[in-house]
């Protein structure tokens, strides 16, 4: 029971990252319709920033959680203003192929400037040492990471659900024509809403800085997994991309400890196995034919 509970703690936590950076994704493909495959690439550089402004700047931990994300929105806002934008009214493989080349050009800057071996971060002494929850001892950045992503995605579901712009948002996701045809500008909303999921996707690389190496290709195999958690959960549904990504964090973490050899190609499984009995995604909506 002690190691159900330790492994259950360490997939919620890995669970944390695909969950934040998979938001992101399913609010930007929602709305522009954009498989953005450098969404990887913005969650390194959300680690990398993260190493220069503490390793600069002397920028603590808890600050960068607000500074980055705020620098990754505008890079997300420029990103989408001069080049997302211009290929959005073509077919969807010209921006997949663009953003495929955005991200292999950010990692090699990242090698040119930085080299290989990787970037040191501290981990703040507050969320060092365990937690004792009666006979089971948690990391306590662990526990940290995963309540800090809950309040973060609750925080957004209440913004997309309790609010004004949230309204505009989700009826921009969901049903584009008919936002349009309703007088909502909704090419408005488009910009904000790529810098905001790059932001989200900048908040996972802040809190994966402290826990994982900070090199140039951590976004390589993540944006994999995070494509993956996006077809689990469902393309376009914000609740379903944040729903799989705690699932896949758990059954990478099962996996690693009793099947170390297989757990990477169990969360492919997990994604057969779902796309067979249910092809919209957990909670996607089922397409009429």
């Amino acid at each position: 029971m002690n190691e159900i509970i330790q492994y259950t703690v360490q997939g919620l936590a890995a669970g944390s990252f695909y969950a934040l950076a998979a938001l992101g994704l399913g609010i930007i493909f929602g709305v522009l319709g954009v498989v953005n495959f450098a969404h990887g690439a913005c969650y390194m550089l959300g680690a990398v920033v993260a190493a220069l402004l503490q390793g600069e700047m002397g920028l603590g931990f808890f600050p960068a959680l607000v500074v980055v994300p705020l620098i990754m929105f505008v890079v997300g806002v420029l990103l989408e203003r001069f080049l997302v934008r211009w290929l959005v009214a073509l077919d969807p493989l010209y921006n997949f192929l663009l953003t495929y080349g955005l991200s292999l050009v950010l990692v090699d800057l990242v090698k040119l400037r930085y080299g290989v071996s990787g970037l040191p971060y501290r981990r703040p002494e507050i969320l060092t040492g365990q937690v004792a929850l009666g006979p089971v001892h948690l990391p306590t950045y662990q526990l940290f990471v995963f309540v800090f992503s809950v309040g973060v995605c609750g925080s957004v579901w209440l913004l997309l659900t309790r609010t004004r712009i949230g309204m505009i948002v989700r009826a921009s996701t969901e049903r584009p024509e008919l936002t349009r045809a309703l007088g909502v500008d909704v090419g408005r909303w488009v910009a904000p809403v790529f810098g905001f999921g790059i932001a989200l996707a900048g908040v996972a690389g802040v809190l994966a800085a402290p826990f994982r190496a900070i090199t140039a290709d951590m976004g390589s195999n993540f944006v994999i997994i995070l494509f993956a958690v996006v077809v689990i959960g469902g393309l376009g549904s914000i609740l379903g991309a944040v729903v799989a990504g705690f699932l896949v964090g758990l059954v990478e973490a099962f996996g690693q400890a009793y099947a170390p050899s297989f757990a990477q190609v169990a969360i492919f499984v997990l994604m057969a196995l779902v796309i067979l009995v249910k092809p919209s995604g957990l909670l996607g909506r089922e397409v009429a034919r």
